[in-house]
């Protein structure tokens, strides 16, 4: 789901302030979008309630990304309304015009997978960028 649709309260809005704000650190050259996600009838069949979803454009397209725009999916868990969800894990992809490059899911170990792999270093930026992502919400 797109990410502006889930700010609905105060600490929601607050904790995807800070993700914009974490990967403009890592990407100062991204342009992020928290709607990535069109709102039509095709698109609604495939929502899903528990992720907080964003994209990043960059300039151009990026060899040592192998990508255009990456897509991140934040999996959440809403335990209580009043509350921050908990982040249960990352899903990201690198996309180009023709599709999907890439993916990293932070679940088991790590593994990019896909035909078109980053460049090492960028691989160990992306990672900590996902573990980043879990300092920003609450683990219990």
């Amino acid at each position: 789901m797109n990410a502006s649709n889930q700010a609905t309260t105060y600490e929601v809005a607050a904790a995807l302030a800070s993700v914009g704000t974490l990967v403009k650190n890592y990407f100062p050259d991204g342009s992020i979008n928290f709607s990535p996600w069109r709102e039509d009838p095709y698109t609604s069949f495939w929502h899903e309630e528990d992720t907080l979803d964003l994209s990043l454009h960059f300039p151009g397209w990026s060899p040592s990304y192998e990508c255009r725009s990456l897509l991140i999916q934040l999996r959440v868990i809403k335990d209580c309304p009043e509350k921050l969800p908990r982040l249960l894990g990352v899903m990201m992809r690198g996309v180009t015009f023709d599709g999907e490059r890439w993916r990293l899911v932070t679940v088991g170990d790590w593994h990019f997978t896909g035909p078109y792999l980053p460049k090492p270093a960028v691989k160990e930026k992306l990672n900590s960028m996902c573990r980043d992502f879990f300092t920003l919400f609450p683990s219990d």
